[in-house]
């Protein structure tokens, strides 16, 4: 359509949003945040170790339910997406958490992600294919990295500026987010055919805000409990990084995976369900995590 998302959406809207972060972020936050690597590997180690492992514990039960067979797999494939390059961040940033943190999760969960995710895929799925990691690596790179250091030098020269005019940065990343959910809708509910049952997509609708209900609720447990040296803004970073999965990053990836596959859009369907859910989840229990650190941090 004229909205031309393989460029607007692949390229511009995620490079948008790390160059948006790059020029509101602190470069000595960024720069701390990068020796914090016992958050780092709490967030990687539960995204993509025991969440994938979790959900298919889950599965197996789920598996003798009539629920549709593919949907389930799409509900695997979520849990084997790496954490989001753009959600966690804005919903970190909205509630004042460690927005640093969230960065450079996001960053490098995306980067193991080109890894892991197909060896995950493989791994639970089956699913076989010669993934072009050069690529993928190369255009993460680009959107990613490249905005985000852009965005840092271009904020050494405007600074003072910045810090007097204070522009709306969180607003515009949730609008350029808010294109990227509508685009992915309207490019898989386009398919002539997908073939969806009423029941079966109720069930995964209920069970994706369950799972993601709990995880929360889990990752908040542990980076609150007594011996945990993790601050209230540490926590807000890592409920949202370690339960978030990728968009952006996701359906381009499963598009290489599972090329081919007649069943390609029954497989998409949770993670395009889970992504705004996640989203309009967190955006529900900003307020309510807000007065809990504020009330924590006083």
């Amino acid at each position: 359509g004229p909205l031309k998302p393989e460029i607007t959406i692949t390229y511009i809207a995620v490079s948008a949003i790390f160059f948006n972060s790059g020029l509101s972020l602190k470069t000595e936050e960024l720069t701390s945040a990068l020796m914090h690597v016992k958050l780092h590997l709490f967030v990687q180690i539960f995204t993509l170790v025991f969440f994938p492992t979790a959900i298919w514990v889950f599965l197996q039960l789920l598996s003798i339910t009539p629920i549709n067979e593919w949907l389930l797999k799409g509900l695997q494939t979520v849990g084997c997406m790496p954490p989001p390059v753009s959600s966690a961040v804005i919903l970190t940033k909205a509630v004042g958490g460690n927005e640093a943190a969230a960065i450079f999760n996001s960053a490098f969960g995306s980067f193991l992600g080109i890894v892991i995710t197909p060896l995950l895929l493989l791994l639970f799925l089956g699913s076989s294919s010669s993934v072009p990691f050069t690529s993928i690596f190369s255009q993460l790179f680009m959107t990613v990295v490249v905005p985000l250091i852009i965005g840092q030098i271009v904020r050494r020269y405007i600074k003072d500026w910045l810090e007097r005019k204070k522009p709306p940065f969180g607003a515009i990343s949730s609008c350029v987010l808010l294109m990227i959910i509508y685009t992915t809708f309207c490019d898989t509910f386009a398919n002539p055919h997908i073939d969806l049952d009423k029941f079966s997509l109720i069930i995964i609708v209920f069970i994706i805000f369950s799972v993601q209900m709990s995880f929360m609720f889990l990752t908040f447990l542990f980076s609150t409990r007594n011996n945990s040296t993790f601050t209230p803004a540490d926590t807000v970073a890592i409920v949202f990084c370690s339960t978030h999965k990728s968009l952006t990053l996701g359906i381009p990836m499963l598009k290489i995976v599972f090329a081919g596959y007649e069943h390609l859009s029954l497989i998409s369907v949770p993670l395009l369900i889970y992504h705004p859910a996640q989203i309009l989840l967190g955006s529900l229990l900003v307020p309510t995590i807000k007065s809990w650190m504020v009330s924590r941090q006083k």
